[in-house]
């Protein structure tokens, strides 16, 4: 169910409703998208909620079909391992090697507090959700510090999807208390300027989305 009161941004609102129902599992892959429905269940008018559905569909989320209107889009395995991964890996790579040559102060101190925040969601029960807003949060923060803006740009487009992989999706994904830990070996490995170590640390937290 949605939550109660909307914010003044009514799409906004909707919008981040969706995501998340589809982040959890609430709607799941095939689920349609009936803006009747939606606008009933949420009390939000029809007009901002196909505006939300448009957006979710530019962010891989929702897919649309002729004649079927709108339904939640599965991902893959396949598609993780042949697309979203390698996608990743050639932008943070890149991003984290430039980060490592820079080492901007307030860049790591930002770092630092969210490594700090996942430690403290992991102890005390936080949710997937959190963990993962987390974790999107200090790798956007390192590519959109490297300067590259196309770079930041194709990580926003993909940036939906790899959340809602790792909440919903992903079989082997790690441990809670495995998220700080892992944040913590990069911002280690940033701090040290070695590039052949950042290298190494960030591809292999990437490739742990590939699972089993």
């Amino acid at each position: 169910m949605p939550p109660s009161t909307p914010p003044a941004s009514r799409r906004e609102w909707i919008l981040n409703w969706l995501r998340q129902a589809i982040a959890t599992g609430e709607l799941k892959p095939g689920d349609r998208l009936v803006e009747r429905e939606l606008s009933a269940r949420s009390g939000v008018s029809r007009g901002p909620v196909r505006e939300a559905i448009m957006i979710l569909e530019q962010e891989g989320l929702v897919v649309t079909h002729p004649y079927r209107g709108a339904e939640v889009a599965g991902i893959t395995q396949r598609e993780v391992r042949e697309v979203l991964v390698p996608i990743r890996l050639t932008i943070e790579r890149f991003a984290f090697r430039e980060i490592a040559e820079t080492r901007p102060p307030e860049l790591l101190d930002r770092l630092e507090r969210l490594v700090e925040e996942m430690t403290d969601a992991a102890e005390n029960g936080g949710s997937a959700e959190r963990l993962a807003d987390l974790d999107v949060a200090f790798h956007e923060a390192v590519i959109a510090a490297s300067g590259h803006a196309q770079a930041l740009q194709i990580w926003r487009t993909i940036q939906p999807r790899v959340r809602a992989y790792f909440v919903r999706d992903a079989p082997g994904h790690p441990s809670p208390e495995e998220i700080p830990r892992q944040h913590r070996a990069l911002l280690s490995a940033l701090r040290s300027g070695k590039a052949d170590e950042v290298d190494r640390v960030a591809t292999g937290h990437i490739e742990t989305y590939l699972g089993g």
